[in-house]
This record gives C-alpha cells, sequence and structure tokens, in this order.
C-alpha cells in the first residue's frame, strides 16, 4: 500500500521535518544553480562550436566592413582638403574680387591692345552653398581683330577659374571691334562669414 504525502499533516514543529524541508530546498537550489551554471539547454558540443564558427565569421565581416568604412572616411577627408584647396587657389575673396578681377582682367587687355571701357558686375548665390557667390563681370573693350584673340587666347591660360559666358565683337566705323565681355567667377566669404 502506498501512502499518500500531505503537507498538511506534516509536524512543522518537529527538528526533523524541518530538517528534511531545510534539506530538500537546499537539495532544490543546487539543482538550478547547477542547471544556470552549466546550462543544460544551450546545446550539445558540436552546437556550440557552431555558434562560434557564426560569431567568428560575423567578426571578420563587421572587420571588412570597418575597414571599408576606414578607405571610404580617408577618401572623404581627401576630398575635403582637395575641395578647400581648389577654393582657395581658383576663388577669390568677395571682399577684393571686383577690383582683382578687373585689374588683371584689363592688365591683360592692355597687353594683348585692347582699350578697356567701363565695367560693372553682379553677385548672386550659388545654390546649395553658403560660402559661394557667382561674380558675373561685364566689360567693354575696343581694339582689333588680332588684339582681340591675343585677348581670349590670355584669357584662357589665366590662373583664374573663369568661365566666358558671352563675348560679343561688333566693328565700328573707326575701323575698331567694340566688345562686350561677360565673364563669370565664383568668390568666396572670409571664414567669419564678413565680406
Amino acid at each position: 500500500m502506498a501512502r499518500s504525502f500531505n503537507l498538511r499533516k506534516l509536524d512543522w514543529r518537529d527538528r526533523r521535518t524541518l530538517m528534511r524541508a531545510a534539506m530538500v530546498l537546499l537539495l532544490a537550489a543546487n539543482v538550478v544553480a547547477a542547471l544556470v551554471l552549466f546550462k543544460p539547454w544551450g546545446g550539445s558540443a558540436s552546437d556550440l562550436a557552431r555558434q562560434l564558427d557564426e560569431k567568428r565569421q560575423d567578426l571578420v565581416q563587421q572587420n571588412l566592413r570597418l575597414e571599408r568604412t576606414k578607405v571610404v572616411a580617408a577618401k572623404v577627408e581627401k576630398a575635403r582638403s582637395e575641395g578647400d584647396r581648389f577654393l582657395a587657389d581658383y576663388t577669390l575673396l568677395r571682399r577684393t574680387a571686383f577690383s582683382t578681377l578687373v585689374s588683371e582682367i584689363n592688365a591683360m587687355a592692355i597687353k594683348a591692345g585692347m582699350k578697356p571701357k567701363e565695367s560693372s558686375y553682379v553677385l548672386e548665390p550659388v545654390e546649395g552653398s553658403e560660402a559661394l557667390e557667382q561674380l558675373t563681370l561685364s566689360v567693354n573693350y575696343e581694339g582689333s581683330y588680332t588684339s582681340l584673340t591675343q585677348f581670349v587666347r590670355s584669357l584662357d591660360r589665366s590662373n583664374r577659374f573663369l568661365i566666358i559666358q558671352s563675348l560679343q565683337a561688333a566693328p565700328q566705323p573707326s575701323g575698331v571691334l567694340s566688345v562686350n565681355l561677360k565673364v563669370d567667377i565664383f568668390v568666396r566669404q572670409p571664414a567669419g562669414g564678413i565680406s
């Protein structure tokens, strides 16, 4: 005959019962600690080896991504420094752009045999840039056809990044050409933004 076990019928005042209950609790705590420590549900040794291989492959992939990102970052930094150098070399500061450009172009014209006349300019913002503006310079000259070709050649060989927007030449009754030249150049704001 099997005996049924009822916790309510135990005499909890008896020391042996208390000791047995304490031993059962300690045994249960040891089983839980062993499960937590050894984690038998984590899988077999082959599962753990597979997981380790996956983690190593992930690490290799992450290192490759990191190296590609470093290469891209280096290229971006190089492009930024080359862009800054281009702007410093081929653009003028806004404060002195008009006078510098007019004097340089007039010097080229005089050297080619052209006679400078009136000049004007217009500044327009460059879309997408807060630091750059486009200066359109309109200048008028008089001279011969030969002088004009020499002048255009010297403009083409200029150290400045000049864009000839238009060139109109009309013969005058005096035998000279009346020339209107429109040139675009980019100007930049100084670092502090003061023009």
